[in-house]
């Protein structure tokens, strides 16, 4: 009995390390999650935004496809992030091109966060009693869990693909500040991955766990709202809406967004839509915008920065009795750039989607 259990178990971890569906039966929760987040849809097969510029890119016509340590670190180009991508990453090394990621060689060793287990390992073991009547177990079958790795506490385990990437001409295309990542009680995974209701594993209940649909926004951006303030003041001959950015980075951090600030004005029954204002960077050569791996300069750049407030003014007198709604969104491509790459009837891509929006009554 002993044996076909062992045979059992590594059969087990055999279809484990082959297909990933296999964490679902003891993580039903995180699984389900994770099949809409933009980590396990980060190859070309399913980003359409990663397609069009890898279809643009000079290196595919030498077959050198060169975003697949973070795209596809699993060693193919069908198959995205997974559950095994993120949780055998021991350390991150830095370098000036992009970070590195070092992974964990030992089969079966993944490691993790959660508050009150810090400093400990839990290896499967089975426990016999009354003559091997009475069988309790610890830990999964499946693989172990170290909780000692202080890079998850601190979400360091996130700079080895979001810190920045280096094009050919020694720009940085995308950065994110480190110092996102060294506080244990803030930091990527608190903000990106927010504890919520359901229970991590079948194996062991618990309340809460770290939403692994990664709040972003391609997923699930009303989770981030949060971390943005729209305040309201009148002046005599107008008014004025700021915004603050919470978050220990840019707005957005991708060149190809760009957010919008829409305000609107009722009065008397009738709605008068005033100055849309436009937060992007923009990223070029010779003054102009360029594809990633032609830029060497920022041509513009007005996105909010990491805990910014920005006052926009407004010369609309008011009268009492006005309302004013304003509304914070943003396009995942500019809809400037779609044509560009070919993504202009892409309507999820280029659609203006509600990241924060504010009411106020004039008094």
């Amino acid at each position: 009995m002993r044996l076909f259990l062992s045979l059992i178990t590594l059969l087990s971890i055999q279809l484990f390390a082959d297909d990933i569906s296999t964490c679902k039966s003891c993580h039903p929760t995180i699984y389900n999650e994770f099949q809409q987040s933009f980590h396990k849809k980060s190859s070309i097969n399913e980003d359409k935004v990663h397609k069009a510029i890898w279809d643009k890119h000079p290196a595919k016509a030498k077959g050198k496809y060169k975003c697949a340590k973070c795209h596809t670190p699993n060693n193919t180009v069908h198959e995205g992030m997974t559950c095994i991508s993120c949780h055998t990453i021991t350390d991150v090394k830095s370098h000036p091109k992009s970070n590195e990621n070092v992974y964990e060689k030992k089969p079966k060793t993944f490691y993790s966060a959660e508050k009150g287990m810090e400093g400990k390992k839990i290896v499967y073991q089975e426990k016999s009693s009354w003559f091997g009547i009475v069988k309790e177990t610890t830990g999964s079958p499946y693989h172990d869990i170290d909780y000692r790795n202080e890079n998850y506490y601190t979400g360091k385990i996130c700079m080895g693909c979001h810190s920045h990437k280096q094009n050919g001409k020694g720009f940085n295309v995308c950065e994110i500040d480190m110092s996102g990542a060294e506080s244990k009680e803030s930091n990527c995974i608190t903000c990106h991955m927010p504890k919520i209701a359901g229970s991590a594993t079948t194996i062991r209940e618990s309340k809460t766990h770290a939403f692994h649909g990664f709040a972003g926004v391609r997923n699930a951006p009303e989770r981030l709202s949060k971390y943005v303030d729209i305040g309201y003041k009148k002046l005599e001959n107008g008014f004025e809406i700021s915004v603050t950015n919470n978050s220990p980075h840019p707005l957005l951090t991708h060149p190809l967004r760009v957010v919008k600030l829409k305000t609107t004005l009722k009065r008397d029954g009738k709605v008068q839509e005033l100055k849309t204002h436009t937060f992007v960077k923009v990223i070029g050569t010779e003054e102009k915008p360029s594809m990633p791996w032609l830029a060497t300069q920022i041509v513009k750049d007005n996105m909010l920065k990491a805990k910014e407030s920005r006052v926009i003014p407004f010369d609309t007198k008011l009268q009492a009795g006005d309302e004013i709604e304003v509304v914070l969104g943003y396009h995942i491509v500019n809809p400037k750039v779609a044509p560009k790459l070919g993504l202009e009837s892409e309507k999820e891509l280029t659609k203006f989607t509600t990241l924060k929006s504010s009411y106020f009554q004039v008094k």
